[in-house]
């Protein structure tokens, strides 16, 4: 029988002018650190978090200007990425972390595996390259549609074009290069939808089965 997952935890970085707001389950193994993609919030990982959690120490910060987090003036992948490097730090959490990142917060992966230790980095539903976007462009590329209902409250967008404009570095110019890419192991079918085409959300629509993937590059 798997033992049951470590509660979730919310906590709050030291400092108020950068306050990063983030949940917290396990205290020990590799940390993996979830991030949401932009417009969202970190509670689209709350049902893969809790199956991960039973071998892992997990992750999953607000980012700024999203769900608890408040806004900052430097939205920076790079100083983003710095903050994040601390909360792993101050836990005591003395292994690389794995980095998930959904959608447009890959950069923000990137950020942080090119100056921080890094287990390993895996980037989920993507989207593609475009010169411009707005709200209504990222939230289709979502394809909330995917999303089975019981979970569609993880994944309720922020229709703010403001917040999108202030996150404008993420998503100009081509997506950036995964320092290391891999694919959750899962079959075929398992990644399939009605339609025939790869699901996007499969943390919310598989989060067991996205959690075992996770968890093979622990």
């Amino acid at each position: 029988m798997d033992p049951q997952p470590p509660r979730r935890t919310t906590h709050t970085t030291a400092n108020p002018q950068d306050m990063i707001v983030y949940d917290r389950w396990g205290t020990t193994g590799r940390p993996v650190v979830l991030l949401h993609g932009l417009l969202f919030d970190r509670t689209m990982w709350w049902p893969a978090a809790a199956e991960l959690a039973t071998h892992c120490a997990v992750i999953a910060p607000d980012l700024p200007g999203h769900g608890q987090s408040p806004p900052r003036f430097d939205y920076s992948a790079e100083r983003i990425a710095e903050d994040l490097a601390g909360i792993v730090h101050d836990l005591g959490l003395r292994q690389a972390p794995v980095l998930v990142a959904h959608g447009t917060s890959a950069r923000l992966a990137v950020a942080f595996a090119e100056a921080y230790a890094c287990h390993n980095v895996l980037a989920v539903d993507r989207p593609a390259d475009q010169t411009a976007w707005t709200v209504d462009d990222l939230i289709a590329a979502a394809r909330l549609d995917d999303v089975p209902p019981e979970f569609r409250s993880f994944a309720e967008p922020r229709r703010d074009p403001g917040l999108l404009a202030a996150y404008e570095s993420w998503i100009a110019g081509p997506s950036p290069r995964l320092i290391a890419s891999v694919t959750v192991a899962m079959s075929a079918a398992a990644t399939r939808g009605a339609a025939g085409r790869e699901s996007a959300f499969l943390h919310l629509s598989q989060p067991a089965e996205f959690a075992a993937g996770v968890r093979r590059l622990v």
